[in-house]
C-alpha cells in the first residue's frame, strides 16, 4: 500500500473525507440506535395507546363523530396531546421534533367547542382529526418498528425514514 505521503493533495482529501463521512455515519447510527432502544424501553407504554387507538372508543369513535358533527369529536385532542407526549419521552435527543408534525398537532389541540363551530365545522374540527392521525401514525410506525428491528437499519423502510423524520434525524 502507498504510504499517504505519498499520495496526491486529491487523493488526500477523499481519504479526509471518507474518515470524516465513517465517523457521520457512526454517530448516526448510534444515534438512531439509541432511538430504538428508547422505544424498546417503552413499549408497554406506547403498545398502551395504541390498543387505545384501536379500541372502540378510540379511533373508530373519534372518526364517526367528526362525520356525525359531533362536539364529542373535540375529545381527540386529549387522546392527541398524549400520543405527543409519549412520543416525545422516547425522543434520541433534545433537539425536539419536526417542525411540520408540531405545527400540526399546534394547529389541531388547541380548539374549544363553540355553538358557531357548527356553521363551519370542517374547518374547525378537521385540524384536530388531522392532528390524531398524524400522531396515530407516528405512535404505529414506532411500535411496528419497536418490534421489528433488533438494530437501526442502514437500508430505510419508508415507516422507519418517516420516523427518524419526526425526530429530526434523517
Amino acid at each position: 500500500m502507498i504510504g499517504n505521503s505519498k499520495l496526491s493533495p486529491t487523493a488526500k482529501h477523499i481519504l479526509e473525507l471518507s474518515s470524516v463521512s465513517k465517523q457521520m455515519l457512526e454517530a448516526a447510527s448510534a444515534r438512531d440506535n439509541r432511538l430504538l432502544a428508547n422505544i424498546k424501553e417503552s413499549m408497554p407504554t406506547l403498545e398502551a395507546l395504541l390498543d387505545d387507538v384501536d379500541s372502540h372508543w378510540g379511533y373508530e369513535d373519534g372518526m364517526y363523530r367528526f362525520y356525525h358533527y359531533s362536539y364529542k369529536v373535540y375529545r381527540l385532542q386529549d387522546e392527541t396531546t398524549a400520543i405527543v407526549a409519549a412520543l416525545k419521552s422516547i425522543a434520541p435527543t433534545e433537539s425536539g421534533m419536526c417542525s411540520l408534525f408540531t405545527r400540526v398537532i399546534a394547529d389541531g389541540t388547541s380548539k374549544k367547542w363553540t355553538q358557531e363551530h357548527n356553521a363551519d365545522w370542517h374547518t374547525h374540527t378537521r385540524p384536530i382529526v388531522e392532528a390524531y392521525c398524524h400522531a396515530v401514525y407516528f405512535l404505529r410506525m414506532i411500535c411496528k418498528y419497536g418490534k421489528e428491528l433488533d438494530s437501526a437499519p442502514t437500508s430505510l423502510a419508508s415507516g422507519w425514514a418517516a420516523v427518524l423524520e419526526l425526530y429530526g434525524i434523517r
